[in-house]
């Protein structure tokens, strides 16, 4: 991945561009004439963001002229409502795909979002969990995993965490599994740093009902 420095500079270097921009005062016509002439013969062009950040008629003639293949969500002149009349020479061209951005708007899509909604607040409320979740941490700072296999009693992880705190050491994930019948349970808890044997020794001290501690290097 490369930065660029201006809108010419990412046409001219790019097989795709996609644009993902709000409309303001300052994005709006910001992709015009000079832009689809930086863009290479045959490239792609996909904006799924406002119709009018592009200036439909400069990406036209690119069409026409270079050969740019577009993939569009947003067009000038678009029903603003569920129905509406809606004309555009642009999508007449074989190599101009267009996509409905309305299309959530129609009674099946509006009661499926509805129900999907309904359901992540029943899973939540039922396990803890929520479905679907977009921004939860795909890799952490984690370094090892302590296993901690144990019988399943009180206080058992509460001893655990307290000797890893006080070795200054940080979670960074942890769940515990119960096996079948509850009586046994083995904790997988990520730490940031690898604790020392003296550490480990302290954890498997730190609950009669521990029957084994140890870690696993994560890679």
């Amino acid at each position: 991945m490369e930065y660029k420095d201006s809108p010419l500079a990412v046409a001219a270097a790019a097989d795709i561009v996609s644009v993902h921009l709000a409309l303001t005062a300052q994005t709006n016509g910001l992709l015009g004439s000079d832009f689809f002439a930086a863009m290479r013969r045959g490239a792609f062009f996909i904006n799924t963001s406002r119709a009018e950040v592009i200036d439909q008629e400069a990406l036209g003639r690119a069409v026409c002229e270079r050969g740019i293949r577009a993939g569009l969500d947003v067009f000038a002149n678009e029903p603003a409502g569920g129905t509406g009349e809606f004309h555009s020479a642009l999508v007449q061209d074989a190599a101009v795909y267009g996509t409905h951005h309305i299309g959530a708007s129609t009674d099946q899509a509006q009661e499926a979002i509805a129900a999907e909604s309904v359901r992540i607040v029943r899973v939540f409320k039922e396990t803890g969990k929520v479905p679907n979740v977009v921004n939860l941490a795909q890799t952490s700072a984690a370094t090892c995993a302590l296993m901690v296999r144990h019988l399943d009693r009180p206080g058992v992880l509460a001893g655990v965490l307290d000797v890893i705190s006080a070795a200054h050491i940080n979670v960074q994930e942890m769940e515990n599994t119960i096996f079948e019948g509850a009586e046994a349970a083995v904790a997988r808890i990520n730490l940031e740093t690898a604790p020392d044997e003296e550490v480990l020794a302290k954890v498997r001290d730190s609950s009669p009902h521990i029957l084994e501690a140890s870690l696993i290097t994560i890679q």
